[in-house]
């Protein structure tokens, strides 16, 4: 496809990346040399400078020829104008970054209008994936599938775990409640495991599980002990913002620190019950006093990877119970990262770039078998999708023994009609059901190719 990004910033650069991996020809304009410099060598991807909100710029970006335009850029109204600019030159789909609050629920009013196809707001989104981890105080990430019915849990393999040395067939009958494994992460390698697979201490263990059924699973398990009641938020940036919102109304006590005085006075004003505090959250002495040895969550959202780092590090030494989420920005020295003891670590740019990704792939599946949902494993090593069957197909109607499925592929569970069914050989896919699959093929966008 060809697909046009307005706007070189992190998300710009992030999903213009993601999506030259999938084969799609990039064309990316931003007003700042600087910027597009840092895409210059990378194959597939066409930089132009210049105003993207401008027609003669659009037209010199091919927008004739566009299958898609996302407009990233800082400015929710340019990015809104830039989509109407290119609907009106017959761009079919179009996609706009909006972040400001104030403008979300009117975007949905009007959006027919504006002609936008989808508005994405990656702090409101990045602040509902944390919100669910907040949730969860023992777990590393979770993911949903087929409306919020399945999720798809990663834990880690502790010491007197259940699960530790055990057989993955073991497992699943110990624990009961539809679990289905999918992948494990021991060091470097990863795995689509089968049920002789052996668990071990340090594990990154990934499964699905009814949502019901989530926390029960969890607390057999020993991860969740009960509730979060308190979370102290470092930053008060639009993703803080949105995070307190979403916990305050969820009943818990929350903190929030932030440097700046007037971000202070702005928080205060439009979170009503949140207890802002103006000050360093790097103040150890701070923190202290404000209790972080007793906070059952605390999220690092500060400025700076490094700040970020630190704090977190910091939070877990003084206080081990606690679930520490740390956003990060940049993905360098990964291998340095991923030896510290970090809970959870969450990428908003990335994030933001997997949903495009996974409308992109929606665009390009053939009707009746579009991806519902989609989510990266293993820095994107390895893939979860959803896809909706809504026509009879070569998958549909024949016994799950008989398809002859890639390797390194699982069909891992499937929701009919709000049931929901851990498949065995006999079981068969039908039309209208959700079909969540696990692979380490990149790139599907339909049902029907999971066959060889």
């Amino acid at each position: 496809m060809n697909i046009i990004i307005v706007g070189c910033g992190r998300v710009g650069r992030s999903i213009a990346e993601q999506l030259t991996t999938e084969g799609h020809d990039i064309t990316v304009i931003d007003v700042n040399p600087r910027e597009l410099e840092k895409i210059y060598d990378t194959e597939n991807i066409m930089a132009i400078e210049g105003n993207g909100a401008t027609l003669p710029v659009l037209r010199e970006a091919g927008v004739e020829d566009c299958d898609l335009l996302i407009a990233v850029t800082a400015a929710d109204e340019l990015n809104l104008y830039t989509c109407l600019l290119a609907k009106n030159s017959g761009v079919n789909s179009t996609i706009a970054r909006v972040r400001n609050p104030q403008y979300i629920s009117d975007v949905n009013v009007i959006k027919d209008d504006l002609k936008l196809t989808m508005a994405i707001n990656p702090e409101f989104t990045c602040a509902g994936e944390i919100a669910r981890l907040v949730k969860y105080v023992g777990i590393k990430s979770i993911r949903s599938f087929a409306g919020g019915l399945i999720d798809l849990i990663k834990i880690v393999v502790k010491e007197k775990s259940l699960l530790a040395d055990k057989r993955l067939a073991e497992c699943a009958s110990l624990l009961k409640g539809g679990v289905r494994f999918c992948f494990v992460e021991r060091g470097d390698e990863l795995f689509i495991p089968d049920g002789d697979f052996v668990l071990r201490v340090g594990d990154e263990v990934s499964f699905v599980a009814p949502a019901s059924a989530a926390s029960k699973l969890l607390k057999n398990l020993g991860v969740i002990s009960g509730k979060a009641r308190s979370a102290m938020i470092l930053g008060g940036s639009k993703i803080g913002f949105y995070l307190a919102k979403i916990l305050r109304e969820t009943g818990l006590n929350v903190k929030i620190f932030e440097h700046n005085p007037e971000r202070c006075e702005e928080l205060s004003e439009d979170l009503p019950g949140v207890m802002i505090i103006n000050g360093d959250a790097m103040d150890e002495d701070l923190l202290l006093s404000e209790g972080i040895e007793r906070a059952d969550a605390v999220i690092c959202l500060m400025d700076t990877d490094e700040e970020n780092l630190l704090a977190s590090l910091y939070a877990k030494q003084v206080n081990p119970n606690a679930k520490v989420i740390t956003e990060l920005g940049n993905l360098k020295f990964r291998s340095v990262i991923n030896s510290l003891p970090l809970d959870s670590v969450i990428r908003p740019k990335h994030l933001t770039g997997q949903y495009i990704i996974r409308y992109v792939r929606g665009m390009q599946s053939t009707i009746g078998n579009n991806v519902e949902a989609m989510y990266k494993i293993s820095h994107g090593r390895a893939e979860a999708l959803e896809f909706r069957v809504a026509e009879e197909n070569a998958v549909t109607g024949v016994p799950l023994s008989k398809l002859n499925l890639k390797k390194d592929l699982q069909i891992i569970c499937i929701s009919r009609r709000g049931k929901i069914i851990t498949p065995g050989g006999n079981d068969m896919i039908e039309k209208g059901d959700s079909v969540i699959v696990v692979t380490k093929h990149a790139g599907l966008t339909d049902l029907k190719s999971i066959l060889r």
